[in-house]
């Protein structure tokens, strides 16, 4: 078949071929007919005519197959002009695409060769361009014509898909013929020439679930809803082979992979694990505490495995519940109402699972969308304190009831099956003024205080009932007592009344409206009733009209009133209640007397009223008092402080003693006064510092090294020369010395010295024969003080 279909194609090129010649030589000999001597633009100077030819080439283009794999140049036509005689003055040249490279043309006789393999996947056509010069001239003798080598091709490429790796997905119990997906394969090859990209599909892997299209490559699916079931196969991997040549032998294939995963469809109902169920619970237990899990199985995935629970029978319908787990998707048994176990010692259950999703029923036939499972559950018993027959209690009591007075009771029972005997008590946080009590056999609550509604009209007691054998089991109970009210007290003046009365008014003008209050809560409300107290001699100057609202108005009963004879009048006025037992008080309104003017507004009352009026308020007096306080305090600070500051002491500090004069106001007590200093330094030497900073200055360690003192005399030296020379010499050599005289104290006087000491106090009292010559050798500082002890010595020897 496919050399025929060669041999037609050579034909019909030569035909093609033949044509062309037999066109061509027409239109030479047209040309050569009909062509006329034009003359050159410049041959009008040199004489000479030239004619021109039409152009003579015989090819348009040129075909090379591609790949060749020959050792020889590949031949691919011959060029030829018509002015070619054969004589070989002619010479042809070839320019354009891979012109001298890939292509080359023989100069003499126009023979085209390819040099190099070619691909036509890489470049399907080469343009080049061709004329023919006078190899003695060089003159061109043919315009530049350009032609084309086009490349045939051959299947060298296999198709290649879009993917090596497709992911597809597809509802479980799908029909026969879903589309699952589609895949596309490319071939490089041309598909205008032959079949060599001509594709077809076919599966290679995945029978016998899914196919393939042969032409488009769209997957299906290949068997029944029956068969493509999820929840026996989930994951499939099907491989398709796409193959050119038309899916002739000979041709070349490609493959890819898809990974089919089929889709859950709810088609599963849900199945308990067991069908019966066994759980205990104490009857202690409160509403709503778990007692259990039940457990049913979907095989469905995601929200088509979503479930939910409910109780549709059994005697424990109403005092359990069932919530569904939303994680785990299981039943959670509560407590719905309080246990008993006395009553009930065990329940059933009838508890009923489905989904929440509708269920596709054409898989299951004649199974049930819904199953079903039994709970038993067995309660336990516990000791429980006593319970009251009412979960709160409410009574009532006159205010004025005595003491003793029952107000009501409270009742409670061991709810176990000793039943115990009960004690009550109350909870005395909750009474802390201890108005009530109760009786701890038979639970009777009692007045124990007089009580009174207006302080407090409710009061909230806990009772508390206790078991006898068991303290330890108590429970409690709210008790509300209200209080009646009963009409104990008298209404009053809602407030303080005060107004005036011009001394020029009418007779019956109202001058002031008053209204009462009343601490009782009548149960039909408040009725006051106002009036004059009967006694008095203001009856003949106001009077009081009842409004019948609870309020009255005060009127006058004179024309007219002297500020001068009478500034004030106190007009007492009995309030009346309308409860039983009735009860009454007496209120004062105060009335003054003031110049009004004629439009009766007040311009002048009593004294009293114009200095209030004129004068400044206590608010203001108060002020200026605190002020006038203030400034008198900071005076006197500021002389205090000032009279510190004059008897300020010249010693600030006392480390500081340079240049400074102490004065001492003490004369001391002469030699008897042994308390006016400590001589403790002068009879223990021992105890003086080794090194003793000095007082005037502040030393410093870093820049001058501890001096190297020599150790001090003890009793034993009896001269205190040495003693005195040492410090002495300490002082010159010290470098930190001031060059300011300083005060140096000396605390040691020494022991054994001829002198002994200065102090009477620590001197023995001898008169004995002493010689003080040495004193005459101390130089002219002691000359003094050797005259005088030198002078007695020679009075005593005389």
């Amino acid at each position: 078949m496919r050399t025929c279909s060669l041999v037609l194609l050579w034909a019909s090129l030569s035909l093609y071929v033949d044509t062309m010649s037999i066109t061509r030589r027409t239109v030479v000999e047209m040309g050569e007919m009909e062509g006329e001597e034009e003359e050159d633009r410049d041959g009008g100077k040199g004489g000479k005519l030239l004619k021109r030819f039409k152009r003579g080439w015989m090819w348009n283009q040129f075909f090379l197959q591609e790949e060749y794999t020959g050792s020889d140049k590949q031949y691919i036509g011959k060029l030829q002009s018509d002015m070619d005689r054969g004589d070989g003055t002619l010479k042809y040249i070839l320019s354009g695409d891979g012109a001298g490279d890939i292509f080359t043309i023989d100069e003499n006789n126009g023979d085209l060769h390819a040099n190099k393999r070619l691909d036509r996947e890489e470049k399907a056509f080469y343009t080049l361009r061709a004329t023919v010069v006078n190899k003695n001239t060089g003159m061109k003798l043919e315009p530049e014509t350009e032609f084309i080598v086009k490349l045939h091709d051959i299947n060298d490429n296999e198709p290649k898909f879009t993917k090596e790796l497709y992911t597809a997905r597809v509802p479980e119990r799908s029909n026969i013929g879903t589309s699952v997906t589609q895949v596309t394969a490319t071939d490089a090859d041309d598909s205008m020439y032959g079949n060599s990209a001509k594709l077809r599909y076919s599966i290679s892997q995945g029978h016998p679930y899914f196919s393939v299209e042969h032409d488009t490559g769209i997957i299906r699916t290949a068997l029944g809803p029956g068969e493509m079931d999820r929840e026996k196969r989930e994951h499939y991997q099907v491989v398709i082979e796409a193959k050119d040549m038309a899916g002739q032998r000979g041709g070349l294939t490609g493959t890819t992979t898809i990974n089919i995963t089929l889709t859950d469809v709810n088609d599963n109902p849900p199945r308990f694990s067991q069908s019966i169920y066994q759980f205990s619970v104490p009857e202690s237990m409160k509403a709503g505490t778990p007692v259990g899990r039940i457990t049913a199985v979907d095989k469905d995935l995601g929200k088509n495995a979503e479930m939910y629970y409910n109780v549709v029978g059994g005697d424990g319908l109403g005092m359990f519940d069932v919530i569904t787990d939303k994680d785990s998707q299981e039943g959670i048994i509560t407590v719905g109402k309080p246990l008993d176990y006395e009553k009930t010692r065990s329940y059933t259950l009838e508890i009923q699972v489905q989904n929440t999703q509708t269920l596709d029923t054409r898989f299951l036939g004649y199974l049930p969308t819904k199953d079903m499972a039994t709970v038993r559950i067995g309660i336990e018993d516990v000791d429980e304190p006593p319970l009251f027959e009412r979960a709160s209690y409410v009574m009532e009591v006159k205010e004025d009831a005595a003491v003793g007075i029952a107000v009501g009771s409270v009742r409670a029972m061991d709810p176990d099956g000793y039943n115990s005997p009960v004690r009550y008590s109350i909870d005395r946080r909750t009474d802390l003024d201890r108005l009530f009590n109760v009786h701890s056999g038979n639970g009777s609550i009692f007045i124990t205080r007089p009580l009174d509604r207006e302080e407090a009209a409710w009061h909230n007691i806990s009772v508390i009932a206790t078991e006898f054998n068991k303290p330890l089991q108590t429970s409690r109970v709210p008790v509300y007592i209200r209080l009646l009210d009963v009409n104990d007290n008298a209404p009053t003046f809602a407030s303080f009344y005060e107004t005036f009365v011009c001394e020029k008014t009418k007779a019956g003008q109202k001058i002031q409206t008053v209204s009462a209050v009343d601490a009782d809560d009548p149960a039909g409300g408040h009725k006051f009733f106002f009036s004059l107290a009967t006694e008095g001699a203001y009856r003949g100057n106001f009077t009081v009209r009842d409004n019948g609202d609870n309020t009255a108005g005060v009127l006058t009963r004179r024309s007219s009133y002297s500020r001068l004879h009478k500034s004030v009048y106190l007009v007492p006025m009995v309030i009346t209640d309308g409860d039983f037992p009735m009860q009454s008080s007496t209120g004062t309104l105060t009335v003054r007397v003031c110049t009004c003017d004629r439009e009766g507004n007040m311009e002048l009352c009593n004294a009293e009223a114009q200095t209030s009026s004129a004068g400044l308020s206590t608010g203001a007096l108060v002020a200026i008092l605190l002020c006038v306080i203030i400034l008198l305090m900071i005076v006197v600070l500021f002389a205090v402080l000032k009279r510190q500051k004059e008897k300020e002491p010249l010693i600030i500090s006392k480390e500081d003693v340079r240049d400074n004069v102490v004065s001492y106001n003490d004369e001391g007590g002469g030699e008897e006064d042994t308390q006016a200093f400590d001589i403790g330094a002068l009879r223990n030497p021992e105890a003086i510092e080794e090194s003793k900073q000095r007082r005037d200055i502040i030393p410093s360690d870093t820049l001058y090294p501890p001096l190297r003192r020599t150790a001090i005399p003890s009793r034993d030296n009896a001269d205190v020369r040495d003693f005195i020379n040492q410090r002495v010499q300490d002082n010159d050599n010290n470098p930190t010395a001031p060059p300011y005289d300083s005060l140096a104290t000396y605390a040691y006087e020494g022991t054994g010295s001829v002198a002994e000491s200065l102090s009477s106090l620590g001197s023995a009292s001898s008169e004995g024969d002493q010689d003080y010559n040495y004193l005459s050798d101390w130089g002219p500082r002691f000359r003094k003080l050797a005259d005088m002890y030198g002078a007695e010595d020679s009075d005593r020897d005389s």
